[in-house]
């Protein structure tokens, strides 16, 4: 019979101090952002960072709230993140079904290049987008985000989505047929269940960076 190990209390305390160390700071940061909106701009400012010893103050919060138009960036946000996310996933997960499901020369690597025009940095397309932007006078226009968005974001949804569709088995939506479903049906009866896990990862990477875009 195998002995059972028996941990001497030195060891178990020494692992719970590690637990707590990697803990503290992994938890720094999200101190330090907290503390910073409770500190007042000559604590913010000063050379020498103050972590902890200050006078805290809602005048930041105040300023935001009140005078800072807050509301309507958030507002904003909600909206080209949203619209960006629904958009993304509606065309990338019928550009992906077509991919997945139908048969011509090069669709494998149809669907990987896609992933490719993924890897071109956003700052890159930063220049030209806004000069175009700037010659059809469509800055200041919401619609314009959610397109950009929605382009950026489409090579990985379609590439995302593709892999998960071919993990479906065809026989089921040939089943769905023979019983009389229509395309529609079988498509939001049959696969779009299964591949809820699909769309959330998809919809959950577009919203992030169109939300976190300043």
């Amino acid at each position: 019979m195998a002995r059972k190990r028996i941990d001497s209390p030195l060891s178990v305390w020494g692992h719970y101090a590690a637990l707590i160390t990697l803990a503290l700071i992994t938890l720094a940061p999200i101190w330090v952002m907290i503390a910073t909106g409770f500190k007042p701009d000559v604590v913010v400012q000063s050379r020498e960072p103050i972590w902890f010893f200050f006078v805290p103050t809602l005048d930041n919060y105040e300023y935001i709230l009140t005078r800072g138009k807050f509301d309507r960036y958030l507002w904003n946000s909600i909206i080209v993140g949203t619209a960006a996310t629904f958009f993304t996933l509606f065309f990338g997960g019928l550009c992906a079904y077509a991919l997945a499901r139908t048969d011509f020369r090069g669709r494998v690597f149809t669907a990987n290049a896609t992933l490719l025009v993924r890897m071109v940095p956003p700052a890159v397309l930063a220049v030209p987008a806004f000069a175009m932007v700037i010659q059809f006078s469509l800055d200041n226009d919401l619609a314009v985000l959610i397109f950009f968005y929605t382009a950026i974001n489409l090579p990985f949804a379609i590439w995302l989505l593709f892999g998960f569709y071919k993990q479906i088995p065809v026989e089921l939506e040939e089943a769905a047929i023979v019983d009389g479903a229509s395309p529609l049906q079988v498509f939001f009866r049959v696969l779009l269940p299964l591949m809820k896990s699909g769309y959330a990862v998809a919809g959950i990477f577009t919203f992030r960076i169109a939300w976190n875009e300043f």
